[in-house]
């Protein structure tokens, strides 16, 4: 018991430490749980643990995750990226392989070795990638969403790479190709049965999976939902997992494979949600310690003895993929900077890789040196990510053009009118709606084509051109204009506009869309007379309603709420006073001393009965 708690404490302080440092660094967490395990190699060493023994139970974090995997896979999902996932997916995969085993054919390697190198090779970090494209608001570009099909065809690619593995293996390992299960688990409980009463057994046990997901596991969840014993939930559907891996382990096939399926069909269940949510932590805590595993057994001696070969294949390999998703690129037409993202940012090897080298060296598929050298490679092409997409971002992005299109020429305007909308989205839109309702015709102005056409369809006038272009303004009448309202989403151009406009027509009134505080003060320094912060009036509608669910009638929560709006008002103007457009306000020590003198008066407004003065007097009575 000492030993296992000392080995607990290790591993688990090890990434505690670690994984913060690495996402510091933006390295992301599974460089850090790597770093992790290379860090304390040293103390297990002392100790007398062997990582090896705790691999076996961290890997089914990775029979976990592909059930995670099996439930974002709803077919509506796989049917919108049918294109990119079967085509872009699974081109990347095909021909990386064919790529990497080429080259390990042609220095000598046996052909079974060479297609287990290039499908683990051929995979990326689906870990890495997405968190860095979310942090970066890439994930919903042309690029962004090109690279998420490759990614999530890789995973589902995992599935059949993990099955075909034991068939790969090398002389010398007889029997090791009917496992597909555990490694050195060739001895199943129906192994003395006759090849064709296996095969039935094994297609008993997968048709009994797809059709009790499919029939019998939603009214099970139902079930113990009623109870309202979240642990007896969490309890069903770790018992769910650990069983069809049991399941499919005593067949002889992939406990993976099993759980996938299952994921699969409980992508449309009711508690999809709720089973992500509640084995997510188990999974990402046993994949953490795999990966620790992982960095504690790789044998970086190697790279002190071999760092040029090392080096050079890592260097080779991050090139060759480079080259084939470029290919790709342009033969799925992306353009410009999409074209860029979706290449750099999947050149790399990915965490996926490890479970791979770790099944492949468990059925005798790789011999332990090259293993030891692969995984070094792996881990070397990962570690360099943040740095290949520091590269994309900083030069090879501000030096590539947008994709050429034909310029549309702006719309002639053809009447002028009192009032001037520049941006037609979700914010201009209700303002324009309700002016026309009233009667008013303003003209309004868009830059982009696509989204014009479409509110034109709808019988809603708009006007292609950049409104700070000066002649289009002209045009639309802004000298004799009383109003402009900015509507655009672009806080730089909204506070150009406001500037040139003030400048050059004083007596126009501006209403500008505001996306935070700062920006109402940039605004109100650029000239506009009015800056709405774009999420504040929806907030307070939201705190009024709270207050009422609270207990508040709704006389009273209102009158709180336009208490608050005033003081909210008040505080922004003397805020601007002493805000400075050059200094941070983090680091505006008069700008932090007004805030904090704001939230005091604020809670003492809050504080004192601001009831109706009528309902107060007959409450207290006469004096």
């Amino acid at each position: 018991m000492d030993t296992l708690l000392l080995q607990a404490a290790i591993y688990l302080g090890a990434g505690v430490i670690a994984v913060p440092i690495a996402h510091r660094l933006g390295l992301g967490s599974v460089l850090g749980y790597l770093l992790a395990g290379v860090a304390i190699a040293p103390i297990l060493d002392l100790v007398g643990s062997d990582p090896e023994n705790v691999q076996h139970f961290a890997e089914f974090g990775v029979v976990m995750m592909l059930f995670l995997v099996g439930l974002e896979l709803q077919p509506r999902l796989l049917w919108d990226l049918r294109l990119r996932l079967f085509g872009l997916g699974g081109l990347q995969v095909g021909v990386t392989t064919a790529a990497v085993a080429a080259f390990c054919l042609v220095i000598g390697l046996d052909w079974r070795l060479a297609i287990a190198l290039g499908l683990i090779f051929a995979l990326s970090s689906t870990a890495i990638v997405l968190q860095t494209l979310g942090e970066k608001g890439w994930l919903r570009t042309e690029g962004g969403q090109s690279a998420f099909s490759v990614l999530l065809f890789q995973d589902i690619a995992v599935i059949p790479m993990l099955a075909l593995m034991p068939f790969l293996a090398l002389p010398g390992g007889e029997g090791v190709a009917g496992d597909l299960a555990a490694h050195g688990g060739g001895d199943t409980p129906f192994a003395h049965l006759p090849a064709w009463a296996q095969g039935l057994v094994t297609l008993g046990v997968v048709g009994g999976i797809i059709l009790g997901g499919r029939y019998l596991t939603r009214p099970a969840f139902r079930i113990i939902a009623r109870t309202g014993l979240h642990e007896l939930f969490f309890s069903t559907a770790l018992f769910l997992v650990i069983g069809i891996a049991v399941l499919m382990s005593m067949v002889g096939l992939s406990p993976a494979l099993g759980t996938f399926l299952a994921g699969v069909l409980l992508a449309e269940s009711e508690y999809r949600h709720e089973l992500v949510s509640d084995l997510e932590p188990f999974k990402g805590l046993l994949l953490g310690v795999f990966f620790i595993t992982v960095g504690a057994s790789m044998e970086f001696a190697l790279l002190g003895d071999h760092p040029g070969l090392i080096i050079g294949l890592t260097l080779a390999l991050i090139g060759v993929k480079g080259l084939i998703l470029l290919a790709l690129a342009f033969a799925f037409r992306m353009k410009g900077r999409a074209r860029w993202l979706f290449t750099f940012s999947l050149a790399q090897s990915g965490e996926f890789g490890f479970v791979l080298l770790a099944f492949a060296g468990g059925v005798n598929v790789i011999p332990d040196a090259i293993a030891g050298i692969a995984g070094l490679v792996v881990a070397l092409s990962m570690m360099a990510t943040p740095l290949i997409m520091i590269v994309f971002e900083r030069w090879v992005s501000p030096r590539v053009r947008r994709p050429a299109s034909p310029e549309r020429e702006e719309d002639t305007i053809e009447s002028e009118a009192p009032v001037i909308i520049a941006g037609m989205g979700r914010f201009g839109q209700i303002i324009q709606r309700l002016l026309v309702m009233d009667g008013y015709k303003p003209v309004v102005l868009d830059n982009s084509a696509e989204h014009i056409d479409g509110l034109r369809k709808f019988g809603i006038q708009v006007y292609y051109g950049n409104a700070m272009r000066p002649g289009l303004l002209e045009a639309a009448g802004i000298a004799r204009a009383k109003l402009l309202v900015v509507c655009t989403d672009n806080r730089e151009r909204a506070v150009e506009l406001v500037h040139h406009v003030k400048q050059r027509y004083p007596q126009v009134y501006v209403i500008a869309r505001a996306a935070s505080r700062e920006h109402v003060y940039q605004l109100r320094a650029a000239g506009a007379d009015l800056a709405i912060r774009e999420m504040f009036g929806s907030s307070l509608d939201a705190a009024r309603q709270s207050l009422e669910v609270l207990g508040e009638t709704p006389a009273r929560a209102r009158r709180k709420t336009e208490a608050f709006a005033r003081h909210d008002e008040e505080s922004l103007q003397q805020l601007f006073e002493v805000w400075d457009a050059d200094t941070d306000v983090f680091d505006n020590e008069a700008y932090i001393d007004k805030a904090r003198s704001r939230v005091v008066s604020l809670a003492e407004i809050m504080a004192e009965d601001i009831g109706d003065p009528d309902e107060k007097a007959s409450r207290d009575g006469p004096d």
